[in-house]
């Protein structure tokens, strides 16, 4: 059997956790600090890394990755309304509830289009396990490559 992409997650659900956090909070410190709000270049990444962290989970980890989107970008908008709430791109007089709730709005379709995608891997990857095309925590078995035949030595001169 061939390995596919849905065969691939090995890792730990905390450490893949942890990687989506620290690659989203990149993306919006960086498009922030250039752009000077979260804007579309956050929400594809974002969409880039929920698929990311989907396919790299081991399944056994399921879950920590299946409620990691809007976790995760709760986390980013509350932590950019703490610190300078011009970068969550709302209103100047917006306080910090209301500027949560602006941002999280504004950015809904990545979150519904990563979220989605997210369980959608999730639940192709669940089903490959349960019908045992791959199982849980083994590595699938790579075919073997065919024996070469010996080369006889040449007959004529």
């Amino acid at each position: 059997m061939t390995r596919t992409i849905w065969d691939e997650g090995t890792e730990p659900g905390g450490r893949v956790v942890s990687l989506g956090v620290a690659l989203a909070l990149s993306v919006a410190v960086i498009e922030s600090v250039v752009g000077g709000r979260i804007g579309v270049l956050f929400d594809v990444c974002f969409v880039m890394i929920c698929v990311g962290v989907a396919l790299l989970v081991h399944p056994r980890d399921f879950f920590a990755v299946g409620v990691l989107p809007p976790l995760l970008m709760l986390g980013i908008f509350i932590l950019f309304a703490c610190g300078s709430r011009d970068g969550l791109g709302g209103a100047d007089d917006d306080g910090f509830l209301q500027s949560v709730v602006s941002a999280l709005g504004r950015h809904a379709i990545a979150l519904f289009v990563g979220y989605g995608l997210t369980l959608v891997c999730l639940l192709v990857r669940r089903n490959r396990v349960a019908r045992g095309w791959v199982s849980p925590g083994s590595e699938p078995s790579l075919p073997r490559p065919p024996a070469r035949p010996r080369a006889s030595p040449p007959t004529s001169r």
